[in-house]
């Protein structure tokens, strides 16, 4: 099968053979001020065209044109300008912060150090704060912590230094206080030990140091219990022998069988 159809329509790349603008009109190369660099085979239409509204064709086009990404900075379509800020010169993005599209902002706040940011810490669209915060270190972070979107608060958090993450144990999401108990410092897991949603607490059982595994051993959840119970200290299994839940005592009973287990440790690090 050839490349093109009998119409001269591009068949390689996306699998589509339309190519109409971002206004729903067909992109006829003889009409555009690209049509040299079309004869160059610099562009092609329904694959490699800046007039196309696909997004992977614009961007095929300053993948192989980058040089000319300045000069669509300012175009009506904002799939445009968002794609040509990641081809542009770096002089030419500090005014795209301003532009009233989201995408057009992030996308020039991907490529500018964080220096250039401080504007949209406080920016309208959560897609743009996720860009900043993914770009700050430190007690900069914690200018997120109230951050209304969760998932700019949970960029904060996998970035987060963990002597800081103390200061997000009571977040109102579960999967954000999750995250914390995976990073918290063993020492500091105490203050997580009584969150209200049971997979929080089992990540801090998978975690906690013996001196705090049996109160997480005891918990009303058996998720958290078997955790707990898994990295127990032999010599503290007795005191669970009897549990409730059936598959509770039987991990008690086939550790305490396991005669290659060691009696000063199970992976507690004590």
């Amino acid at each position: 099968m050839g490349e093109h159809s009998a119409d001269g329509q591009d068949m390689r790349g996306d699998g589509m053979t339309e190519s109409v603008d971002w206004l729903g009109r067909p992109v006829l190369c003889h009409e555009c001020r690209h049509e040299p660099m079309h004869r160059e085979g610099l562009c092609r239409r329904g694959l490699i065209c800046v007039r196309d509204r696909r997004a992977r064709r614009v961007d095929r086009f300053f993948r192989e044109n980058g040089g000319m990404a300045d000069a669509y900075l300012d175009h009506p379509y904002f799939e445009v300008r968002a794609i040509a800020a990641r081809f542009c010169s770096l002089f030419r993005l500090p005014p795209l912060l301003r532009d009233p599209e989201p995408e057009v902002r992030a996308a020039a706040a991907s490529r500018l150090p964080v220096v250039r940011l401080e504007a949209l810490v406080q920016d309208p669209d959560p897609r743009v704060r996720v860009v900043v915060a993914s770009k700050m270190t430190g007690r900069s972070l914690l200018r997120f912590l109230d951050d209304p979107d969760w998932f700019v608060r949970l960029v904060m958090v996998r970035r987060l230094p963990a002597d800081l993450l103390p200061a997000v144990v009571h977040d109102v999401e579960p999967d954000i206080r999750r995250w914390v108990a995976r990073r918290l410092p063993p020492a500091q897991l105490w203050r997580i030990e009584a969150d209200p949603e049971p997979t929080v607490r089992r990540c801090a059982a998978e975690r906690a140091t013996a001196g705090r595994l049996e109160a997480l051993a005891r918990d009303p959840d058996i998720r958290v219990r078997y955790a707990a119970i898994e990295r127990l200290p032999r010599r503290a299994l007795d005191a669970f022998i009897d549990d409730d839940e059936t598959i509770i005592r039987e991990l008690v009973l086939r550790r305490l069988s396991d005669a290659s287990e060691r009696e000063d440790d199970h992976g507690t690090g004590t």
